[in-house]
C-alpha cells in the first residue's frame, strides 16, 4: 500500500501491523497475543521505540523538501507536527529495558504491559481504518471481530 492510500499518520500503524501479522503467519499456531509479543524485542520495535525510526523518516522527507513521493504534493505542517508528536509518544509508550519484560512469575512488568497495550490499540486502530475504508482485505489479524 502506499501513502497516497492512507494518511501519514497511519504509516507506523501499517508498519508495525504488517510485522505482527507476518510474525503469526510464519507461526500458524500463535495466537495475535503471542505475535505481539513475538513483535516487542524485534529490530523494528527496537527503531520505533527509540525514535530512530522516526528519525530517519523524518530526515528522508527532509531531503525531499517534504514532497510526498507519490503525489508530489508538499506534506503539511501540520502533519509532520503531528508525525512528531506520534514519535513522543511511541518514545513514552514502547520504553524498553532490557531484560526486564517478565518477572519471575512471568506476569509483565507494567511497562511491558503498557508498550503490549498500545501495540494492541495500534493493531485494533489499524483494522478500525481499514474498515471504514472498505479495505477489508489489509485485515489479517481480526482483532475488531
Amino acid at each position: 500500500m502506499d501513502t497516497k492510500e492512507r494518511p501519514y499518520i497511519l504509516y507506523v500503524a501499517e508498519i508495525i501491523y504488517l510485522q505482527i501479522s507476518e510474525i503469526k503467519k510464519k507461526n500458524p499456531e500463535y495466537s495475535n497475543i503471542d505475535a505481539i509479543e513475538n513483535f516487542i524485542g524485534s529490530e523494528n520495535y527496537k527503531r520505533i521505540s527509540s525514535g530512530k525510526f522516526h528519525d530517519e523518516w523524518f530526515e528522508k522527507l527532509k531531503k525531499n523538501s517534504f514532497i510526498d513521493e507519490n503525489t508530489k504534493k508538499k506534506i503539511p505542517d501540520e502533519t509532520l507536527r503531528l508525525l512528531k508528536i506520534q514519535k513522543e509518544m511511541m518514545i513514552k509508550q514502547l520504553i524498553q529495558f532490557p531484560d526486564l519484560y517478565y518477572t519471575k512469575s512471568h506476569f509483565p512488568l507494567e511497562i511491558s504491559q503498557r508498550a503490549f497495550n498500545h501495540l494492541w490499540r495500534i493493531c485494533e486502530s489499524y483494522e478500525l481504518w481499514c474498515k471504514e475504508t472498505n479495505q477489508k482485505k489489509l485485515i489479517f489479524l481480526n482483532i475488531i471481530d
